[in-house]
């Protein structure tokens, strides 16, 4: 997919498929749904479906089963597959232009999200922080410091930039995000669970300066999460 224009269809089905295998949604062995199902969920016609499956069991991501068992599967050797497919270059422009997408983003909606952290109430209590639209990124900020599974590691991260990308943009850029993020895990290797942690710190981060209202803060949170090193 390139950074002017929208996916194919096919390229729609392969990131799509990618992505619910990062988010565990289904795992190496799962049968996927029918491509009829597929079509109507992401929009696109039942032959195009039919004609991205058979390509990704071509390139060995998927496996087509014969008989009343059968249909299409997750490859059961899913990681093996996708490190042959990986592309230092595409992956680094992909994540260029998904680091450009946030901080536009960040600056767009810098401002506009304050007032939901414990002792902004009106009355001044830091008790019963008010509801907003970064409670439930912080919620995944808290999840992966708290959790030492590196798959779920992997999944919150990719919650927290789907879900960062409705806080600020809507839902339509959330289904842009979601592309972008299922392209990037079929051409880039995953990062370490120490890498994620590192740039977990650079999302609380990002929160904490999207809700006082400091642009160019957030803006540099997002840039640093690129370039985020394990301690």
């Amino acid at each position: 997919m390139l950074a002017g224009r929208g996916p194919t269809g096919a390229e729609l089905v392969r990131s799509r498929i990618a992505l619910r295998v990062r988010l565990g949604s289904v795992s190496p062995g799962d049968r996927l749904p029918d491509a009829g199902v597929l079509g109507e969920e992401l929009g696109i016609s039942e032959i195009t479906v039919r004609r991205a499956l058979e390509a990704m069991c071509q390139d060995g991501l998927l496996d087509r089963r014969r008989g009343r068992a059968g249909g299409t599967f997750v490859a059961t050797d899913w990681d093996a597959v996708v490190a042959v497919l990986h592309d230092a270059d595409e992956a680094a422009a992909l994540d260029a232009f998904h680091l450009l997408l946030e901080c536009g983003l960040v600056a767009h909606a810098a401002g506009e999200l304050t007032g939901d952290r414990p002792g902004d109430r009106p009355d001044g209590s830091p008790d019963e922080p008010l509801k907003g639209p970064l409670d439930g990124l912080r919620a995944l900020v808290e999840e992966m410091d708290l959790t030492d599974d590196p798959a779920q590691l992997l999944e919150l991260e990719t919650r927290f930039h789907l879900d960062l990308a409705q806080a600020l943009g809507g839902a339509g850029i959330r289904e842009f995000a979601a592309d972008l993020l299922g392209r990037q895990c079929l051409l880039g290797p995953a990062p370490t669970p120490a890498l994620v942690r590192a740039r977990n710190r650079c999302h609380a981060d990002l929160l904490d300066e999207l809700a006082r209202g400091a642009m160019d803060p957030a803006v540099r949170a997002v840039k640093a999460h690129r370039h985020a090193e394990p301690r």
